[in-house]
């Protein structure tokens, strides 16, 4: 954008700085491990008999070969699990559509504020959930045998982080930054 002022002409360029490049990727990956961690088919597995999903419960019982699986929608913590996770990634996409639009427009910086504040809002929507799952899990199944939780949970742990991540590089103030670069 350039403008001219008395005869000598002032070139304004909005600078996108390499903070805010860092902090749309990080978006744009919590947005994919959060894809990842509602489609995974493990939440929890249990010694080659059992697994959990935020859609299925599927076991296996020993002298059989058949797996034997139910909807987990049918308790109030797992849907609340599930509601809470799409929430937060549902945050984390239209945070990552505004950032995305705003990159193409010279106004970014009032794009900023609302792009953090979605993604702070996503974290807090996501831990609830990631906190609420174990809790409920422990309390609501008795397992004997060995049971862990897997890469479906870590994903949405990786999720979070980079959520929060995105979302202190939208924080931090680019006119600061802008002389540096």
């Amino acid at each position: 954008m350039a403008s001219s002022v008395s005869g000598t002409e002032d070139v304004r360029v909005s600078v996108l700085t390499p903070l805010k490049l860092v902090g749309l990727v990080c978006v744009f990956l919590a947005l994919c491990l959060d894809v990842g961690a509602v489609l995974s088919p493990s939440w929890v597995t249990a010694d080659d008999q059992y697994y959990l999903s935020l859609w299925v419960s599927c076991w296996k019982p020993v002298s059989s070969a058949e797996w034997s699986c139910t909807s987990t929608l049918t308790t109030d913590w797992q849907i609340a699990t599930l509601a809470l996770l799409l929430g937060g990634a549902a945050l984390t996409l239209l945070s990552f559509l505004v950032a995305l639009i705003s990159l193409c427009f010279s106004s970014r910086s009032l794009c900023y504020k609302p792009v953090a504040v979605m993604l702070f809002s996503a974290v807090v929507l996501q831990l609830c959930s990631l906190v609420l799952f174990p809790i409920k899990f422990m309390e609501a199944i008795s397992m004997r045998v060995y049971h862990e939780f897997n890469w479906g949970y870590g994903l949405a742990w990786g999720s979070t982080i980079f959520s929060f991540g995105g979302a202190i590089l939208y924080c931090l103030n680019p006119k600061n930054y802008e002389d540096y670069y």
